[in-house]
């Protein structure tokens, strides 16, 4: 095994193969890889957060069938895109994956689904654990200090960012004792002490949806909560140019944290339901001024009492902005390799990187700045989720489906050394006919207004392309050249542009 500094100008000469030098601060290791994904997957956020929309469309059920079921699909995804990840260990991780195996146009878009989803994500994350803080700093439920908290939360987000990686890798390690501890925190506190419903309950087929929706709609449905919680894991790509050796440890760290949050998840949520005290209760719960309060809070509060669930929820709201500081890194890398390659609006504005700290510094503040421009109501938070979830997800498959048609075929995707063998094929068209299969059922429910976004999103970013990036956009560092020449050629009337 090289020595640390041996393997960091190995790491650095792998670069370079692909076009580019080393600006970012590539001090972090396995484990810190794995503490960046684990915490933006963030069992305390995702399955929390929507507890209440799992319980209102599938009742207990959600949760006993609904989130092994989910894991078990996001596995497949998950393991496509670590093969990946260990072929091209750069920081435009999904966008360069699918630049190389299908062309700029291929990459181009892949690289806005995944900026629009984890845009979509951080205003998801940090709204969501402003609810939760609000009552927990004495503030009443108001939709203008739920803002001003949300406000709060992101600027600490973006400074920390800003200030640098050593100090995110420290927060993110530590994210990973705080869910832990959580976890631990709630689960034993509720086995200990709360009245428990019997096991049975666990698997009760219940749904309290006024839509009038057959049972198992509403369970396609509640789905959601468990797929918005797998959502994320595809960070540990985007710091692979902050990574030591990170062909190994980039695809671990992303199957790693699915693996844990699947396991620690499923213990939490058995926990959480079984200590229900009745469902139409937590469902309608609300304070002392008559605002409603997430049904997490209200089934602590009352299996606990109101001064133990506090104490609990104030848990589950450090590892929610634990989930945030994460998810401002992730998103910040993704903006920062597609501005470096003048693949957005004031590209150069985007791509520089901090002479002190070597952070992509505006990038991390934009960051900040477009999901709180894009604040959304406690009314709208499921379509807001589903929107993040489809365009992460088309991020996340359109590399996956071009690896995939090409397996076996000389063009085939170079293997690194972390790659699934003869069962790629197979595990590749699982993930893509999953993904398929929650992009239809996420765009239905509330008037399609998920749904209408995304279509319009789609239809707006390929009039953008075709009348202007495909004649401008060059690609990836390792592309540019080829495509100089081909844009060349074309303006000359030789041949057409690829992609």
């Amino acid at each position: 095994m090289p020595e640390p500094a041996d393997q960091r100008h190995q790491d650095e000469r792998e670069l370079s193969t692909f076009g580019y030098a080393q600006e970012l601060f590539r001090t972090m290791g396995g484990f810190s890889n794995f503490a960046l994904s684990f915490s933006i997957i963030s069992i305390l956020t995702g399955a929390v957060t929507l507890y209440q929309h799992g319980l209102l469309m599938g009742g207990p059920a959600e949760m006993a069938f609904g989130w092994p079921l989910v894991a078990a699909f996001t596995m497949a995804v998950a393991l496509s895109m670590a093969e990946l990840a260990s072929s091209v260990p750069t920081s435009g991780a999904m966008y360069h994956w699918a630049s190389r195996l299908g062309g700029n146009a291929w990459g181009w878009f892949t690289a806005w689904f995944n900026i629009v989803g984890q845009l979509a994500a951080i205003a998801g994350i940090d709204y969501g654990a402003a609810i939760f803080v609000t009552p927990l700093v004495g503030l009443a439920v108001t939709t203008t200090n739920i803002l001003i908290v949300y406000a709060c939360i992101l600027l600490s987000h973006a400074f920390i960012n800003h200030v640098g990686i050593k100090l995110v890798a420290r927060l993110n390690d530590l994210s990973v004792t705080v869910h832990v501890v959580g976890v631990i925190a709630i689960v034993g506190a509720l086995m200990l002490f709360a009245p428990k419903q019997p096991i049975a309950f666990f698997f009760a087929r219940i749904t309290s949806n006024t839509q009038g929706w057959p049972y198992w709609w509403a369970f396609i449905i509640g789905l959601l909560q468990a797929q918005w919680t797998f959502t994320g894991y595809d960070a540990s790509a985007s710091v692979s140019e902050e990574t030591v050796d990170p062909r190994r440890r980039v695809p671990w760290g992303i199957v790693m944290a699915v693996v844990v949050s699947a396991v620690v998840g499923y213990v939490l949520l058995i926990a959480l339901t079984l200590a229900i005290k009745d469902i139409p209760s937590v469902l309608t719960a609300r304070d002392a001024d008559g605002h409603e309060i997430p049904a997490v809070i209200a089934i602590l509060s009352s299996a606990l009492g109101a001064r133990a669930g506090s104490a609990v929820t104030g848990l589950a709201a450090m590892a929610m902005w634990f989930c945030g500081l994460s998810a401002v890194t992730w998103s910040s890398r993704t903006i920062y390799a597609f501005a470096r390659d003048r693949g957005m609006p004031g590209s150069s504005m985007w791509k520089r990187v901090s002479r002190k700290y070597s952070t992509p510094a505006p990038a991390i503040w934009l960051c900040a700045v477009v999901p709180f421009a894009a604040t959304i109501s406690s009314g709208t938070y499921a379509v807001v989720t589903s929107v993040s979830v489809i365009g992460l997800y088309f991020s996340y498959i359109i590399p996956v489906y071009l690896a995939w048609r090409r397996r076996g075929t000389a063009s085939a995707a170079p293997q690194g050394p972390w790659h699934l063998g003869r069962f790629g094929s197979a595990i590749n068209l699982v993930a893509i006919l999953w993904v398929i299969f929650i992009t239809v059922i996420l765009s239905i429910p509330d008037d399609m207004r998920a749904g209408k976004t995304i279509a319009g999103l789609t239809m707006l970013l390929g009039v953008w392309y075709f009348a202007s990036e495909r004649h401008r956009f060059r690609g990836p560092a390792w592309t540019a050249a080829e495509t100089s020449a081909a844009l060349a050629a074309s303006e000359r009337g030789q041949t057409p542009l690829r992609g």
